[in-house]
């Protein structure tokens, strides 16, 4: 895979190692204690304040999203799309380690049965590389569930309505605003999709996802209109770009992340779109003093740090520190803490274990791995666990590994299991059930797997950029849709 390949190298010269200035000079924000651990930067502050070190990164990434465009087949196996996998329509279980029977398209597991598989040419997408997913479920008057997932892809938005059976049924789409982009993120509030892209110009498309309930989608998709079927489209990013959206239901709040220019007002931190309106989207302030952020959590918190209770959070993950906003004010929002971590190269996304008692959260850093950083030395999949009782004072309590190598992504927590999507080792389920009576981690275990990406599964996987990007695990029926770059839309369901 020489074009990653290169990319990472370039990474690695491009960015001033941390061994040449190991101290370097921070601003004046509030660093929480990391005792008992060491922290060694992995890179010069100036470098994640520049974005020189989220460039290479993208880069990388972009260097796999365009072999897989190009058609390329690489010594190291990477899935051509162009060349046509099957879509499996069949419930598929997952016997003996593995399920299905086909060339390429024969999947290991444990204790998650494939309910359907559907390539992205077959969601009408041209681009045919996937990205984000998310999930909505209406209940009509009766207390039946539907139940349709939102695919985030190269050139739109895809939408399905995931079956009692767990086959799907493709609706239709929804284009890119402007240009197509390797990066989209969706989420919803009630009955409305909030999507954004990293495509410039692209702002925020605002969706009334009833539309999906038109009897007619099933038997003929859509191709809906940017001009006449969105309920709005917020124009209010400084270039229209957005890494993610982070929606605080409770607040009626949309918070765009990673909006360049990193030198805006709003230093690409957390941007508040007021969406009590849906039609009428309004910027009502944003958070730009500890720079960029990657993604984020925003809750209302309840929890043990009775400071904060009623009080609206964001749980933020900037590049280089774990940070914990108060927004209750979004007019001024005031930065409790900014951590530093035992192993920190790119701190990219994380999740609480509970809402209802914010005690802990799991992060995930997208580079530790690919650079063997702290305990990922052997570049198994690492997830970082964290004690947050105190929101002025988190600590690092320990970390969970996978028993595979693989870069991690996005995460969830539902009843107390992570849904980790691990690029190239799939979605990986772990049991954090015991982390009240012990939270280092050594009590957590892989519960389920299902692998969407069998072409490293000889070599015990490998951390490169491939396969799952998130996965989406809270419809009742137990379905969970997870999204891939190179393949498409795979339903499993867990067996335990």
């Amino acid at each position: 895979m020489k074009s990653l390949h290169t990319a990472i190298s370039a990474l690695i010269l491009s960015i001033s190692l941390a061994s040449a200035n190991p101290n370097p000079v921070l601003s004046g924000h509030r660093r929480g204690d990391e005792f008992p651990f060491i922290h060694v930067p992995f890179a010069h502050a100036s470098d994640y304040t520049s974005g020189k070190v989220h460039m290479s990164l993208m880069n990388a990434m972009t260097a796999v999203v365009e072999s897989i465009r190009q058609d390329i087949v690489h010594s190291t196996g990477i899935f051509d799309p162009m060349l046509g996998l099957s879509a499996i329509k069949e419930f598929t279980p997952c016997v003996d380690g593995y399920a299905g029977s086909q060339k390429n398209n024969t999947y290991m597991c444990k204790n998650a049965d494939l309910h359907s598989f559907t390539p992205h040419r077959e969601l009408g997408s041209t681009a045919q590389v996937g990205n984000d997913i998310w999930g909505w479920a209406y209940t009509d008057e009766e207390g039946k569930t539907r139940e349709f997932g939102l695919v985030g892809q190269m050139d739109g938005t895809a939408f399905v309505e995931v079956l009692p059976t767990g086959q799907i049924a493709y609706l239709g789409r929804l284009p890119t605003q402007t240009e197509n982009s390797g990066w989209r993120d969706i989420k919803t509030i009630g009955h409305y999709a909030y999507i954004g892209s990293e495509a410039d110009g692209h702002g925020i498309q605002v969706f009334d996802l009833d539309k999906l309930l038109d009897p007619v989608l099933l038997q003929e998709p859509k191709e809906f209109s940017i001009e006449t079927d969105l309920t709005a489209h917020y124009d209010g990013l400084p270039q229209g770009s957005s890494h993610n959206v982070v929606a605080h239901a409770d607040k009626n709040l949309i918070v765009a992340v990673g909006a360049k220019p990193r030198l805006h007002d709003c230093g690409a931190g957390l941007i508040f779109v007021d969406v009590s309106d849906p039609s009428k989207p309004t910027t009502i302030g944003c958070a730009g003093e500890d720079g960029y952020v990657h993604d984020a959590q925003c809750l209302t918190y309840y929890g043990p740090d009775r400071n904060y209770n009623g009080s609206d959070i964001c749980y933020s993950f900037n590049e280089d520190t774990f940070t914990i906003y108060d927004i209750t004010d979004v007019s001024r929002p005031v930065i409790i803490s900014a951590t530093f971590y035992h192993g920190v190269a790119y701190a990219h996304q994380g999740w609480v274990f509970d809402e209802k008692d914010q005690s802990y959260l799991f992060l995930n850093d997208e580079m530790d791995e690919m650079f063997t950083r702290g305990w990922a030395t052997d570049q198994k999949t690492t997830t970082y666990i964290w004690d947050i009782k105190d929101l002025s004072a988190p600590k690092l309590a320990g970390h969970y590994k996978s028993p595979v190598r693989a870069i991690d992504h996005n995460l969830y927590v539902h009843k107390g299991l992570i849904y980790e999507s691990n690029y190239k080792s799939g979605l990986r389920v772990v049991d954090a059930s015991m982390i009240a009576e012990d939270a280092s981690g050594k009590s957590f275990f892989e519960t389920a797997f299902f692998d969407v990406h069998p072409e490293d599964d000889a070599i015990g996987g490998e951390a490169v950029f491939g396969g799952a990007w998130s996965a989406y695990p809270y419809f009742e029926s137990g379905h969970i849709i997870v999204n891939t770059l190179e393949r498409g839309l795979f339903v499993v369901k867990l067996t335990v």
